[in-house]
């Protein structure tokens, strides 16, 4: 079972990293994105967030201070979810449903990430092993 543990590190940390990736790749259209929808400072927060993926998606997959790692990533989807993907402010059906499937899958993703919690440290097949 300690193998599957791993597979599902390896692909959910991997998401992470993918995301990290296209922060910093497609900074200059997210940070428009992220000025349409109101954020402050929206190139920096597009960096921060990209490094916050960064992180806790390393840490994920490589199982180096998971929960600071786990924190980091809670911390990035919060707000996130909250500004960026907030369905209850929109009029139109279309944005109002893609913008309600992005936020229940952020929130999808804090319960996993809370559910890591229970898990022991420090993980199996960690980098530090």
């Amino acid at each position: 079972m300690n193998i599957l543990f791993l597979i599902g590190r390896l692909i959910f940390g991997g998401y992470f990293l993918m995301n990290a990736g296209n922060h910093f790749k497609n900074i200059e259209s997210l940070t428009g994105y992220a000025k349409y929808k109101g954020v402050p400072s929206p190139r920096s927060a597009v960096f921060v967030g990209g490094v916050l993926l960064m992180l806790g998606g390393l840490g994920i997959v490589f199982g180096i201070a998971p929960e600071a790692s786990l924190a980091l990533l809670i911390i990035f989807l919060v707000p996130v979810s909250f500004k960026m993907h907030a369905f209850w402010k929109e009029t139109d059906p279309t944005a109002k449903m893609n913008e309600r499937i992005a936020f229940m899958k952020n929130i999808a993703l804090i319960g996993a990430l809370l559910m890591f919690y229970a898990i022991e440290v420090p993980w199996v097949y960690n980098a530090l092993q």
